[in-house]
């Protein structure tokens, strides 16, 4: 057990802090007045990496492996002494077919669950696989019962076969307050036939920048409706579709006052793109829409045909998300929402407060760890919070969260009043379905409420109504905003016929009169009546372009954004210039509106944090890349001058740094705006545009060095090190340093005088360190890191954690440095905020270094190490 002292506290006779020194806990941090108990860990007994858990009748826990089957556990008691170990039992079904090949595998008759529920004396069972030898059953909700109380599940009824698996596909289970059972999958699960839908299936893309599929091929076979949410009864005999538009939610929690959210992923791939939108907490009411498409056709949360998130998190794996109401915890936990992320282990803590009829949020850091890959969470019956890690085939292991004065907790909540807006929207919602004549005249006036998801509802409400019931009240509206929202449901439910009407009719706003607000609203309904009806006549296109062209470019990113797109669909001749002018200076907003900094994130998990730092260190310019994208389809009004500064701009922007799919995306809108210039001049623009700069893809920039060809393996310590000494003759010199070169050793160390100085310089490494001690470090750095080169973790007093390398101290602040890419970035931390300070337990260097390399290329890298990259070392001369 070591001591560690509270950052500028410890004076005169204070007691020191104890520190757990358990490696399981010790890495966890926590809240004042919890405490944290390791219980098990799944994958060091064999039994897989366990991804979901539910507590049964009895207060027995049930797991399931990712890729296996379900265990059913016997706790021990709260505060039990650790010598108590759970029991754990298989729960065996039976099982198809004759033994598999593969050893390494087993058969199971249920099991690879991403969710698990108990309710109605069953468990209900979220299958997310395809069937396969190793288990029969493919993706789909199960209901498992016991049908002669024996205590053994002997009865497994198929409720919904769903079409989707892996990582976006189906996954957890909810009781709802309302007793239906709720389930949410992500966008690689189609929507399946629904008896009632809240919301219409919606596979229209709804967006007029041109299209842009990621290039490396995620989601090329996906819809555009994204990850839904919908609810059944116990039996599964009626389905309703609650909400859609989003892209991968794992989890869906109900708050205290019965409303429904979720906490939706991102797509790290499109860091720095214009339509990335990081992960975020949703507000999940009847409905509801929220814009996730392919590619470069992501809704804006501002367009008010979709809901805006209750707060952006930022980068990050949604993995669970629950109401611990029924924990014993302070009340103030009990009024939250927990929500679990996977890639840089935090638990947020997210305290909702009623704001119209939708909720603001104000989170902070429950619990957090690194590594700390979480994956379920639930509230066992004695009021302590449970939580899994592993998933993906990692390590896997249980732990149990508890309030140490859970007795001073008192059992009920007080109850809170629903707020009237709340009431009023859900007023509405009941008009979610056909509903009886004059509904639309009784919610019509709803359509120009001030408050936004008043509107929704109410448009929403008359979309489920017969357009011929309401189309007088449309055309006859005088009420900018009313008439709006109503043009967006007559777009979305009329067909082409109606569009002159539609044009004629929005022609009669005096756009020179609306607030940019407004106008950004109006700009949206032309997109959705151009998206889903076609372009205007010749002469309605001329018109439209030339109320519009006077108010571009306009003062804000947003507007000109939708300005821009609109406006080139149109042909103006002036929008190219326009559009050019503004490519040329554009800035983005500047404003933070993420609650975890992306900076903060870099040393919590180094696999994805150096894709962060990487971005950080040359961020791309996302209003200036949306500029482009939208010009790259524009053919009118361009001159050789203009090709040129357009042409220019894509060999700059092939120099900044963003997601693993940035280049790709650049690259494609350039291809698109080539195809539009005379082919006599094609050479010279691709030039111009950066032609030398791609790989043959141009999915990647052109490397002076070859990347490992592989084929890799999982490297082991043991079976690297039996390679290395193998006597195979004199090593490639030349290979080393371009493998040295290729996985970016040098961005952190120094070697000769040359690289980064986050890591140890390794010029001398070969000299100092044998093999085996080379090997360790590689392939498992966070084994021994040096007190030089490790990161700190400062917990601060408002319950979040900052990571990042010590670099120096004064008197009043920390001073450190977050991004290995940028080292001289640094920010302060005022020690009057630091409660106290812990030893990180991750390495900056990610594992997994040598795994894409073959035997020979791993030699060879050993090799130019061990020779600290002198050509004439003992270990290139001949033998």
């Amino acid at each position: 057990m070591f001591l560690l002292f509270a950052a500028g506290a410890c004076k005169g006779k204070e007691e020191p802090k104890v520190v757990d020194t358990n490696p399981k806990t010790e890495k966890i941090t926590l809240p004042e007045g919890f405490a944290i108990e390791h219980i098990y860990s799944p994958s060091d007994n064999e039994n897989g990496s366990w991804v979901s858990m539910t507590f049964d009748d009895k207060g027995r826990m049930i797991t399931s492996d990712q890729f296996g089957g379900l265990f059913r556990v016997e706790l021990p008691p709260l505060g039990s002494d650790s010598t108590v170990k759970p029991k754990i039992e298989p729960i065996e079904f039976p099982v198809e077919g004759p033994p598999l090949a593969d050893t390494t595998k087993k058969k199971v008759g249920m099991g690879f669950a991403q969710g698990l529920l108990w309710a109605y004396n069953s468990l209900y069972v979220m299958v997310n696989h395809k069937p396969n030898d190793e288990l029969k059953k493919g993706s789909g909700l199960y209901r498992l019962q016991d049908t002669d109380n024996d205590d053994k599940l002997d009865k497994i009824t198929e409720i919904l076969s769903l079409d989707g698996s892996g990582e976006h596909g189906p996954h957890s289970i909810v009781l709802g307050p309302d007793s239906a059972i709720y389930i949410v999958a992500g966008n690689f699960t189609k929507v399946p036939e629904m008896d009632a839908y809240r919301i219409k299936p919606n596979d229209s893309v709804d967006n007029l920048i041109p299209l842009i599929l990621d290039t490396h091929g995620h989601d090329s076979d996906s819809h555009n409706s994204g990850g839904w949410i919908a609810k059944t009864d116990p039996e599964g005999k009626h389905w309703e579709l609650i909400s859609a538009g989003f892209r991968n939610p794992f989890d869906i929690a109900f708050n205290n006052e019965g409303e429904l959210f979720t906490y939706d992923s991102d797509m790290e791939w499109d860091f720095g793109m214009p339509w990335y939108r990081p992960t975020r907490i949703l507000h999940v009411t009847s409905g509801s829409e929220f814009g996730w498409r392919k590619g470069d056709a992501k809704w804006d949360s501002r367009f008010l045909d979709n809901l805006p998130a209750v707060l952006n998190i930022g980068q990050g794996s949604p993995t669970n998300f629950i109401n611990p109401s029924q924990a014993k915890f302070p009340e103030k936990y009990r009024n939250s929402l927990l929500a679990f992320d996977w890639s840089f282990g935090i638990i947020y803590a997210l305290e909702l407060k009623s704001e119209g009829a939708t909720y603001t949020a104000k989170a902070e850091e429950f619990i957090s760890g690194s590594p700390l890959p979480l994956t379920d969470g639930v509230v066992g019956p004695d009021g302590a919070l449970y939580f899994l890690t592993g998933g993906r085939k990692l390590d896997s292991d249980l732990y149990r969260v508890y309030y140490k004065d859970q007795d001073k907790v008192k059992a009920e909540l007080k109850k809170k009043d629903l707020p009237e807006l709340v009431k009023l929207r859900r007023e509405i919602e009941q008009y979610h379905q056909a509903s009886a004549p004059g509904t639309a005249e009784e919610i019509w006036e709803y359509l120009g409420h001030e408050d936004r998801h008043i509107r929704y509802a109410a448009r929403v409400a008359l979309e489920h109504q017969p357009l011929a019931s309401w189309q007088n009240l449309l055309f006859q509206e005088r009420n900018v905003v009313r008439l709006t929202e109503a043009m967006v449901a007559a777009a979305r439910v009329g067909d082409a016929s109606l569009q002159p009407r539609i044009m004629a009719k929005l022609a009669t706003i005096p756009v020179d009169k609306l607030t940019p607000r407004m106008l950004e609203n109006l700009t949206r309904v032309y997109e959705i009546v151009i998206a889903r009806m076609g372009k205007p006549t010749e002469e309605a296109s001329r018109a439209l372009a030339a109320s519009l062209e006077p108010l571009y470019p306009a003062k804000s990113n947003s507007l000109n954004r939708q300005l821009s797109k609109l406006l080139l669909a149109l042909n103006s001749e002036s929008a190219v210039k326009k559009s050019l002018d503004l490519l040329a200076n554009a800035k983005d907003d500047t404003t933070e509106t993420n609650f975890m900094s992306s900076s903060d994130l870099i040393l919590r998990n180094p696999q994805y944090g150096l894709d962060i730092a990487n971005m950080l260190a040359n961020i791309p310019p996302a209003q200036q890349i949306f500029l482009a994208t939208a010009l790259s389809d524009s053919k009118a009004g361009w001159t050789p001058e203009l090709r040129e500064q357009y042409f220019s701009w894509f060999y700059k922007a092939f120099g900044f740094k963003g997601g693993n799919s940035y280049i790709g995306f650049i690259d494609n809108a350039r291809k698109k705006a080539l195809s539009h210039v005379p082919k006599d001049q094609l050479a010279m623009y691709g030039k111009m545009s950066g032609d030398s700069l791609l790989n043959q893809k141009g999915t990647r920039l052109a490397e002076n060095v070859v990347p490992p060809k592989g084929p890799g393996r999982q490297w082991e310590i043991d079976s690297a090190l039996k390679v290395v000494e193998e006597n195979t003759g004199v090593r490639d010199f030349k290979r080393g340093q371009e493998l040295y070169i290729a996985v970016k050793c040098g961005s952190c160390h120094t070697m000769k005088g040359e690289g980064g100085s986050v890591g140890p310089d390794l010029t001398q490494l070969g000299t100092r360190f044998s093999k085996r001690d080379m090997l360790e470090a590689i392939i498992e750095p966070s084994e021994v890191i040096s007190d030089q080169y490790e990161s700190k973790v400062f917990n601060m007093k408002d319950g979040t954690s900052v990571l990042g390398r010590l670099m120096s101290e004064n008197e009043k602040a920390y001073v450190i440095s977050q991004n290995p890419y940028a080292p001289h970035v640094t920010k302060e931390l005022a020690k009057k905020d630091v409660q106290d300070i812990k030893r990180s337990e991750v390495s900056i260097m990610p594992p997994g270094t040598l795994n894409t390399m073959s035997p020979d290329e791993v030699k060879d890298i050993m090799a130019y190490l061990m020779s600290g990259g002198n050509e004439n070392a003992e270990i290139y001369k001949k033998k």
